[in-house]
């Protein structure tokens, strides 16, 4: 359960769950959505990312910008997402494979996660977090 929306220049994430952490993993599909079409990614690989913050609000935008940098630097895209929270602090997992430009079609590059619009909050049984990704 995500989805993107229109924001200026730029695209605004956002990511419900049942618990905070399917959220964070809900708007990291959310973000790489707006990269690439993530149903053709396979989720071959995984990679562990951990990551701390003074907030669950600027936790989940570390968790994106650590995804992203990860992303850059094996060339992979991702698809699937696990994490689990504590004491601000979270450590995750993410699940894709090497960017393929025959088999992906690879949409808009996503340069980083912002504090804009950012906001991880619980509304009624669901829980949402959101931001406005630097395209």
């Amino acid at each position: 359960m995500y989805e993107t929306f229109e924001h200026r220049a730029d695209v605004g994430i956002r990511g419900y769950g049942k618990t905070m952490e399917e959220a964070f993993e809900n708007g990291a599909k959310a973000m790489f959505s707006v990269m690439a079409d993530i149903d053709e990614v396979k989720p071959i690989d995984r990679e562990d990312v951990s990551c701390n913050a003074p907030d669950t609000d600027m936790l989940f935008v570390e968790w994106l910008n650590s995804l992203l940098s990860l992303s850059h630097l094996t060339g992979k895209l991702f698809c699937n997402f696990k994490v689990k929270i504590g004491d601000n602090r979270m450590t995750g997992s993410a699940w894709g494979e090497r960017l393929d430009s025959e088999r992906h079609h690879v949409m808009t590059e996503v340069k980083a996660a912002t504090y804009s619009m950012l906001k991880v909050s619980r509304e009624d049984d669901v829980y949402v977090a959101q931001c406005i990704v630097d395209v």
